[in-house]
């Protein structure tokens, strides 16, 4: 019903088309994103088959979605195996 109702504002005023398709864009970009972060090594939804995953990590692992001033490749363990 939504949809619909774009679609007739769209066809009445041309210059909307653009910000629809950038809206749609934004909200896609966040919901991928979303998902990328839902699906990360330190969330857990199971928490009976591996309460702590992130104990298996490597510390090279990069959390971060972009590390500027951090590189992982060179960073040494700083504790004991458990």
């Amino acid at each position: 019903m939504v949809f619909r109702t774009a679609v007739k504002h769209a066809k009445k005023h041309p210059g909307l088309i653009p910000q629809f398709f950038f809206i749609c864009l934004g909200m896609g970009g966040a919901t991928l994103y979303l998902l990328r972060l839902a699906r990360g090594p330190h969330v857990v939804w199971n928490k009976t088959k591996d309460p702590e995953p992130w104990n298996k990590l490597d510390p090279t692992y990069q959390y971060k979605f972009v590390a500027i001033t951090t590189d992982y490749k060179n960073l040494k363990k700083e504790g004991p195996d458990f």
